[in-house]
């Protein structure tokens, strides 16, 4: 797609200007720009006043062997009495932390003061087990309470954790327990998925059997679902019994801030997964601000739903620590967004009354094609501002977003960030921004970002080219576990001083940011680079359709070929000339170069339960190549379906 082409589209973007009442009452307004702008560090050092530190910094940043940053680091705090006691403290003890909503329907509500005492309890059992300060503590466990106390409760006590998605299969689990050198690994017998049971403690013990996990001590085991599961006497705990037992009294100590909070593995499709290691103070204060600011959170009023898994980091962020250091409430669903219906994720806002929701393009787009009617059965008044994160949201799924969810009056946040990056860094402000459906638009307050080229210039408005961070920002990754070499070849090398993030992005007119995805995403075609991401917004701009996906595949005419993967929209059967009208109408939006050269019309995509595309399986299929692993996916049988539908030959105009 070519820069004119793409500047014609944001040309006809409609802008959405913020509602007067949260223009009017906005947490951070336009001024905060201009702040940060004079003074960069200063700002940041007004953000960790946000905290709670035993011993207050008097440093801000230490940038003197770059790119290895430190934050705040001579303060010292404790995380989860940031996150948990200090809010009890200030008299608000009953207020609720979190709504548990289980998916068979049973629910839970937990006030800060009761999450005081369990993660008080968990981190005396910890200490009973043999966790001190600096071990790591591996945690496999579904979307329950328990997860997000057991995080707490390594955090308290200074142990940093590394968390595994549920859905990993025991190889991955074994890998990242041997990374880390875990000695203590937290799980659950299962969780509910789908409606039914799902197992997790069985991988564990396959993990266990690994040579590399030979330092695990032991397995505290969460009963959830009742179902018999394999026992290690020796090793094994129930957390009932060695929770339950413990005082309801622990002594947070406070901690270096530069001190390791968290280590959460990327899960690449090639190579050792990596390692990405955060620290306390700036991570914390990063996460606080930005949740604070970019969702306008009103602790005292809103109720607060992140649709994330904690596998990933943006349930670190913005499931754990972002609200519970603002004091938010907060939903916590531990099931899919259609058991048992294809309402449940409304029923939800519903019956909680909530007011601020983050969720994926993905979802987004799946909730689009069960229909418009779906969201309408349900009372979504609440809601008052709409957050995407995860991958580029396309337009009309910002618009169907802001319009069947929000009532076509919340502003929708689209939020740019990543595990390295480990806060948001470039999204609207829903008091300040005139919003641009698709557009992350601009840099947080205090966050330095551009667009490059391919020799590391700044591009021209209307351009593409790489997206890079150019100052240090305090939630920012350390280095990767145990490889600092690998975290300056794979962040520092392309662009000397500037972390490279891996995303294209171009800037329009105005100079506001739209990401492009990852790099690996943008296919080159006859010499022209073409987003995946154009294609599918594209593709899903037509009326029958509700979701695609783009990947580019092999070939030797052009390098590569445009290759699209569609759902209809309602599961109509698909038309004899429909793949000529889409390809055909691709043409009309972006230019015939980026026409895809085939497409093939499936009932599902592959996800994992984050709710992201598989693209490389639908390149395996593509270039006809043995399957990678499937084990991540919601579904595994959904690659058997697509590969079934394969046709025989693909277009050649």
């Amino acid at each position: 797609m070519s820069n004119e082409s793409l500047a014609n589209l944001m040309t006809e973007t409609r802008r959405f200007a913020p509602p007067a009442e949260v223009a009017a009452g906005a947490n951070v307004t336009a001024a905060a720009y201009e702040a940060a702008a004079e003074d960069r560090l200063g700002y940041w050092a007004e953000q960790a006043r946000r905290l709670s530190w035993e011993r207050e910094p008097t440093e801000t940043l230490d940038w003197s062997n770059p790119p290895f940053a430190k934050w705040f680091a001579d303060g010292k705090l404790n995380v989860a009495y940031n996150c948990v006691d200090r809010h009890v403290e200030a008299g608000n003890g009953d207020r609720v932390a979190i709504h548990f909503e289980g998916e068979p329907g049973d629910s839970r509500a937990i006030t800060y003061a009761e999450l005081q005492r369990e993660v008080s309890q968990a981190a005396n059992a910890l200490g009973e087990l043999g966790v001190a300060t600096g071990d790591r503590v591996a945690i496999y466990m579904p979307m329950i309470p328990e997860a997000v106390v057991a995080m707490l409760a390594c955090a308290r006590i200074g142990a940093p954790h590394s968390v595994v998605f549920g859905a990993f299969s025991a190889d991955a689990l074994a890998t990242r327990i041997e990374d880390a050198d875990a000695r203590v690994v937290i799980t659950a017998d299962g969780g509910y998925r789908r409606g039914a049971p799902s197992a997790l403690k069985p991988a564990v013990d396959e993990a266990l059997t690994r040579p590399g996990a030979a330092n695990v001590r032991n397995v505290l085991v969460v009963r959830r679902t009742g179902q018999d599961i394999p026992w290690t006497s020796g090793r094994d705990v129930w957390w009932h019994e060695a929770v339950g037992r413990q005082s309801e009294e622990h002594t947070p100590e406070a901690f270096d801030a530069e001190h390791p909070l968290f280590i959460l593995y990327t899960s690449g499709t090639t190579g050792k997964p990596k390692g990405i290691l955060h620290t306390t103070g700036g991570y914390l204060t990063q996460v606080a601000y930005t949740h604070h600011a970019v969702f306008d959170l009103k602790p005292e009023t809103d109720v607060y739903w992140c649709t994330a898994d904690i596998g990933w980091v943006t349930g670190h962020s913005y499931i754990v620590y972002g609200p519970l250091a603002n004091g938010a409430t907060e939903v916590l669903y531990e099931g899919t967004p259609n058991t048992p219906h294809n309402g449940r994720w409304w029923e939800i806002v519903e019956k909680y009354g909530v007011t601020l929701l983050y969720t994926a393009p993905t979802a987004i787009r799946t909730c689009m094609k069960w229909g418009d009617d779906i969201p309408a059965r349900f009372d979504l008044s609440s809601l008052r501002i709409l957050g995407s994160v995860g991958e580029p949201i396309n337009p009309e799924a910002w618009v169907w977003y802001r319009k069947h969810i929000g009532g076509d009056r919340t502003p929708v946040v689209d939020t740019w960030w990543q595990t390295e990056t480990g806060a948001m860094m470039i999204s609207p402000l829903p008091g300040v921004t005139l919003a641009k459906p698709g557009s992350a638009q601009t840099p947080l307050p205090g966050i330095s970002a551009t667009v490059v080229d391919d020799d590391g210039n700044e591009v021209a408005n209307g351009s593409g080219g790489y997206l890079t961070l150019t100052e240090p920002w305090p939630s920012m990754l350390r280095t990767i576990w145990g490889d600092d070499q690998r975290f300056l070849d794979t962040y520092w090398s392309r662009f000397e001083g500037r972390y490279f993030a891996g995303d294209g992005a171009k800037k329009d007119e105005d100079g506001d940011i739209w990401l492009l995805g990852r790099v690996d995403d943008v296919m080159l075609v006859s010499g022209h680079n073409i987003s995946t991401t154009e294609v599918e917004s594209a593709l899903v701009s037509h009326p029958r359709i509700a979701e695609a996906a783009v990947v580019g595949a092999t070939d030797p005419q052009t390098t590569q070929a445009i290759c699209a993967f569609v759902i209809l929209r309602g599961g109509a059967p698909q038309e004899e000339g429909l793949v000529e009208e889409l390809r055909a109408h691709v043409s009309k939006e972006l230019g015939p170069i980026a026409k895809p050269k085939r497409i093939l019309a499936v009932e599902e995509l592959p996800k994992t339960r984050s709710g992201k595309i598989m693209r490389r399986l639908l390149r395996d299929v593509a270039e006809n190549r043995e399957l990678g692993d499937v084990t991540t996916l919601t579904d595994p049988a959904v690659m058997d379906l697509i590969q079934s539908k394969l046709p025989s030959a693909p277009s050649e105009d």
